[in-house]
């Protein structure tokens, strides 16, 4: 089941070539997609539903994205071993450990307090040690670990918040969904120059849920 999705995903993505400028990602997004167990990260009722390409809920009005999404966020940030990731949105920790299977240090941050607690215990569960969950309000990031070659958002703001373009080492790069809960989303890629410069690329349309919390 895990094959035949990234089988749909690799087709999807040459269908979406024109908004992603190429015709297959990386080949190491497609086998860390392959190894992440999904099944093991969503809650029961849904469970049947795992290796699905589309969003599936997991409660407390979140969901769980698409693996397409998913793939394309990972792909589009260049992600390598030892790199330093900060993850806005753990919710049920697939991501994450996508992440985590390209050999990155994942700082994972959730508003939800069960939601950030039942993603580290299965994370945990399944060995992905080296990503490290907190409970807080992600617009702030998390600075003690800062900068962060890259930054990962995983629910829509209006603005990019401005405490994780500083958190955004230099020659980093963030990927985040901007625009309304009710209103035309885009996926935007964000890259920092050297002289702290930041310029953006929308990518394609998509649907996520808002960002969340006090600010």
């Amino acid at each position: 089941m895990r094959r035949n999705l990234t089988e749909e995903i690799a087709e999807e993505v040459r269908l979406t070539s024109q908004y992603l400028d190429k015709d297959a990602l990386d080949p190491r997004v497609m086998q860390a997609l392959d190894r992440v167990p999904r099944h093991e990260l969503v809650p029961a009722p849904v469970r049947q539903q795992s290796y699905a390409n589309h969003p599936l809920p997991i409660g407390f009005g979140q969901t769980i994205s698409q693996p397409y999404v998913v793939a394309v966020m990972t792909d589009l940030l260049d992600i390598h071993e030892g790199d330093r990731v900060l993850e806005i949105g753990t919710g049920s920790g697939y991501q994450a450990a996508v992440i985590a299977e390209l050999g990155a240090t994942v700082y994972s941050i959730e508003v939800i307090p069960e939601l950030a607690e039942r993603a580290a215990a299965n994370l945990s569960r399944l060995g992905y040690d080296t990503v490290h969950v907190r409970e807080a309000d992600g617009y702030f990031g998390w600075e003690e670990h800062a900068p962060y070659d890259a930054i990962i958002v995983t629910a829509v703001t209006s603005r990019i918040p401005p405490p994780l373009i500083r958190q955004l080492r230099r020659g980093g790069k963030m990927i985040l969904p901007l625009g309304g809960q009710h209103s035309a989303q885009q996926l935007v890629l964000v890259a920092k120059d050297a002289d702290d410069r930041i310029s953006t690329r929308q990518i394609l349309p998509v649907r996520f849920v808002p960002l969340t919390g006090g600010h």
